[in-house]
């Protein structure tokens, strides 16, 4: 059985300046997904679409989101990345969980979301306190769109307050963050086959 996996940067930074920490922790994730047979296809920088503000799927001319929609949509893995901004998740990740919520009235006729059988990891980074927080903001909003959360599903970074060193900027992944990341993955991939195989019944 072939699983594949799609990752979503919802760093506040466009392609092309700085390297994303984001960036970073994601493939830290996909990496230890592939070790464990996932395909992982590109990482979308969310930041680099026109995605509108709105709760529906489309939200007319120029909005980028049908057709990342339609790529998470296809994959049975998602990784949602996101940086820790004054201890929540970045503008992006909210604006992306917004336009989740049209899946709340897209159910087939056994009432299940476009999302279900779908699994969602994080991946967060920061300089401050945040990663629970984080992690319980956009789990709640996964979690009512459909998504499946797995267990210990979320692989962070938090440097020291008020520091000035990026996970990025790091001369070695810590072994804790590593051993997570490989629980992480695990989890994600054990559960995806599990769903993909046999999905929720509905109702």
């Amino acid at each position: 059985m072939t699983l594949t996996a799609i990752a979503i940067n919802c760093s506040l930074k466009k392609s092309g300046g700085k390297p994303s920490s984001t960036d970073a922790m994601i493939d830290l994730v996909a990496g230890e997904l592939k070790s464990r047979g996932v395909e992982v296809g590109e990482t979308i920088r969310i930041a680099d679409h026109d995605v509108k503000p709105g709760v529906s799927s489309d939200e007319g001319d120029g909005d980028a989101w049908p057709d990342i929609r339609k790529k998470i949509l296809a994959a049975d893995i998602l990784i949602f990345g996101t940086p820790i901004w004054m201890g929540q998740p970045s503008s992006i990740a909210k604006r992306v969980c917004e336009r989740m919520d049209a899946f709340l009235s897209e159910t087939d006729d056994k009432g299940r979301m476009p999302s279900f059988g779908k699994i969602a990891l994080l991946a967060v980074v920061g300089n401050e306190d945040g990663a629970h927080c984080v992690s319980a903001q956009v789990y709640q909003s996964l979690c009512d769109t459909g998504w499946t959360i797995p267990a210990s599903a979320t692989c962070y970074w938090v440097g020291e307050a008020m520091g000035k060193t990026d996970f990025n900027q790091l001369k070695a992944v810590p072994d804790k963050v590593k051993e997570t990341a490989a629980q992480t993955a695990s989890n994600a991939a054990h559960l995806a086959k599990l769903l993909k195989a046999e999905t929720y019944p509905g109702v």
